[in-house]
Formats: C-alpha cells, structure tokens, sequence
C-alpha cells in the first residue's frame, strides 16, 4: 500500500510539472513553427507554370493504405503531383525516398509501380530504400545521391519542413505543393506537424544525422 502512495504521489508530481511547463513549452512550439515558416517563404509553389526546373523531385514516402485499408490521400496525392510536375518537364526524375525497415513494407517500390502506371519512365525513377524520416530522405538525397539541390514534392506543410532542414545543410530546395488532405482525416497529422517543427529544429541544433548512409548513388 506504501509503495502504491508512493507511485501515486510521484505521478502526481510529474503531472504538476507538466501542467506548470506547458505553457513555456507551447510557446516554445509556437515560435518555432513561426520560424519554420518564415525560413521557407515563397519557397513552395503551386503551379508547374511558375515553379523553376530541377533536375530531381524528390517525392517524400508514405504509406499507400490507411489501417481501415482505404487508401491514404496524401500517397495519393503527392503520386499526382509527381506526376504533374513530371509531365511538365519541371523535373527529369523522381527520387522516391520512403521507409522499406520492415519485411512487406515497401514504401518506395508502391510509389514506383503507380508512377509507371500513370506513364513516368521507369528509368527517370530512384529509390531510396532508407528515407526513414524527412531529415533522412533530405540528407541523403545530399549525401548519398549527390544533390545540392532539387524540389521536394509532398503537402505544403511538409515541403516547409523539408525546406527548411534543407535549406540549413546549405542544400537549394524549392517545393511543389500536392493537394491538400482536408476535413478529420487530417486532424491529427496536422496537430502532429507541430511537433516534427520542433524537432526539425533540434536536429539542426544537435547535428542529427541519417539513420543510414552508404555508397553514393549518381543519378543521370
């Protein structure tokens, strides 16, 4: 019984702390969302009329289905935004980056099938098997595939983001936006987006690193 007050009394005070922090701590996610997005102004665009060309569009990975088995919108998409902005001769190829960690999950070789489906050269189109997360997909797009500059093709909101890790590794990144994910469905990512500024933001102070690197790779 002591031993349950005990547990009780330090959970207690671990929830005082959180309650008197929280204030602090969404303000300090508040200002670095700010920052991201001043960092990345008028550097996402909206139309292949008036977006420059890059050699490479880097397509940031997802997966294809939700839990429910529908199929995600933001896969869906960001394929059509590949798509578009290919066609328009705004990009030569599609650097897909997505996560391929675990047996059956393949991100990057789901987006190659469907971008061939939709008419896109398989030979205009790379893989990165180990774009585990966004900072991974962008350094490594550097690191391991040789770009100092490219456009990144996902939500606007994450194109941001991307931008912004970019653009502190000294990387030239611009960002086509893909149709926006609207309504419940995208609650939750957008609250969790939040979250990823911050710790965009502390990658770049503590120097993270991808999770795996290797052979370079040339794309050409």
């Amino acid at each position: 019984m002591k031993k349950m007050k005990t547990l009780f009394s330090k959970i207690a005070k671990l929830y005082k702390w959180a309650l008197l922090l929280s204030p602090f701590g969404l303000f300090a996610v508040i200002c670095l969302d700010t920052y991201v997005l001043l960092e990345t102004e008028n550097q996402t665009f909206q139309s292949t009329e008036e977006i420059p060309h890059n050699k490479v569009g880097l397509l940031l990975g997802t997966s294809k289905f939700m839990a429910n088995g529908d199929i995600n919108l933001y896969y869906l998409y960001r394929i059509k935004a590949a798509e578009k902005l290919f066609k328009a001769g705004k990009i030569d190829f599609i650097l897909v980056s997505g996560d391929n960690g675990r047996i059956g999950y393949n991100e990057p070789l789901l987006f190659k099938k469907d971008l061939i489906l939709l008419g896109i050269p398989k030979e205009k189109i790379v893989l990165d098997y180990a774009g585990f997360s966004t900072l991974d997909s962008v350094l490594r797009a550097q690191k391991i595939f040789g770009l100092n500059s490219f456009t990144v093709i996902s939500q606007r909101f994450h194109n941001e983001r991307a931008i912004f890790l970019a653009k502190q590794k000294g990387i030239a990144a611009i960002g086509f936006n893909a149709e926006t994910v609207t309504g419940k469905y995208s609650i939750k990512t957008e609250l969790r987006e939040y979250l990823a500024r911050t710790k965009a933001c502390l990658d770049i102070v503590f120097d993270s690193q991808p999770k795996y690197l290797g052979e370079k790779i040339a794309i050409q």
